[in-house]
């Protein structure tokens, strides 16, 4: 299965896991998610993260859904800073999950709830 091939951590720790962080502004949701925010990850072509996604399962839905998926496709120069930002609109509570891809470490998850 794949995901018993998903890593997860604590951030401040380990420079793979992606953070999340978010604002609310009436149904708009502002969410960044950024890779190596404590500990900075190397972005050169023998190790790079390729792509950050991130979903929203909403209280009380069966399925989280896609909200969008960034691919990082340079790095060299310039030197891409694996971070994105995704915005929606949504009267719901629910989780928040963001999923990146380290070309060589492989996938790593974590996830807040969105109040």
């Amino acid at each position: 299965m794949l995901s018993g091939t998903i890593k997860s951590g604590d951030w401040k720790g380990e420079k793979h896991v992606p953070v999340i962080e978010y604002e609310k502004e009436g149904d708009l949701v502002k969410v960044e998610v950024s890779v190596g925010k404590e500990i900075p990850h190397p972005n050169t072509p023998e190790h790079h993260i390729a792509w950050i996604e991130l979903y929203f399962h909403p209280e009380g839905e069966n399925f989280p859904i896609l909200v969008g998926r960034v691919a990082f496709t340079n790095h060299g120069d310039p030197l891409i800073e694996p971070r994105a930002a995704f915005f929606f609109r949504t009267e719901k509570k629910g989780k928040l999950y963001a999923l990146s891809y380290c070309n060589i470490h492989g996938l790593w998850e974590n996830e807040v709830m969105l109040e």
